[in-house]
């Protein structure tokens, strides 16, 4: 007797980077968010339980979003056999040189997401987690470096310096936002020159760089 082979075809199974994608491919599709959670899952065919094993709201993705893309390239760097062995300096330049990558990878969407409501403010709450996240990096780097400093008037204050990485990173996201240059090299270089000069702060020799900084920000933005 004859058997016929039963060929099923799975249903690929939901995860957070799934659900990113189908949410970033909606904002850029219709330019503008989904309007409720239940006609985003009706429209993409998953249920509307399965969205919330992951996220209560599109703000709690829009948040998540951001979280991807800071462990996307801590993780990158973190992989690189080097990495260890960096200065606190070349970390955070690292870090920032990667994580700009990963920006780039999905300007499109960076943009749409910053720029979404009238009042910046507003468009600046996604990014409480990458903010919790930036500064706790930076504070890393700090304490790893005070460990090496027998004399407590020495020590860099943590808080402080983490706090400045913060500002310093929505400082670089304006820069790329408006850099028009290839391949944004223009914000290669503002990255270079904000963490020497943040740095040297923190070492006492700051006058030449702060000085360097200022003119280059000067000739881009009488440039523009």
């Amino acid at each position: 007797m004859a058997t016929t082979k039963k060929t099923t075809t799975a249903k690929k199974k939901l995860d957070s980077d799934k659900l990113i994608s189908l949410y970033m491919d909606y904002v850029l599709e219709n330019e503008h968010a989904p309007k409720t959670v239940y006609k985003f899952c009706k429209e993409n065919k998953i249920g509307e339980e399965e969205f919330y094993n992951f996220y209560g709201s599109f703000e709690g993705l829009e948040k998540g979003i951001w979280k991807k893309f800071y462990l996307n390239a801590k993780n990158v760097i973190e992989k690189s056999p080097e990495y260890p062995n960096f200065t606190n300096r070349e970390k955070m330049l690292t870090f920032y040189y990667t994580f700009f990558e990963v920006l780039t990878a999905n300007r499109s969407y960076v943009l749409f997401t910053l720029k979404k409501d009238p009042k910046p403010i507003k468009n600046l709450e996604q990014l409480k987690g990458l903010r919790k996240n930036v500064k706790s990096f930076a504070k890393g780097l700090i304490e790893e470096g005070n460990k090496d400093k027998t004399l407590k008037f020495l020590q860099q204050p943590d808080e402080v310096f983490s706090e400045a990485a913060w500002i310093q990173l929505l400082f670089l996201m304006k820069f790329w936002m408006d850099d028009n240059s290839a391949q944004f090299e223009s914000t290669d270089v503002a990255i270079e020159k904000s963490v020497n000069t943040v740095f040297d702060v923190f070492d006492n020799t700051p006058l030449e760089r702060v000085v360097d900084f200022g003119k280059f920000l000067y000739k881009e933005r009488m440039a523009k």
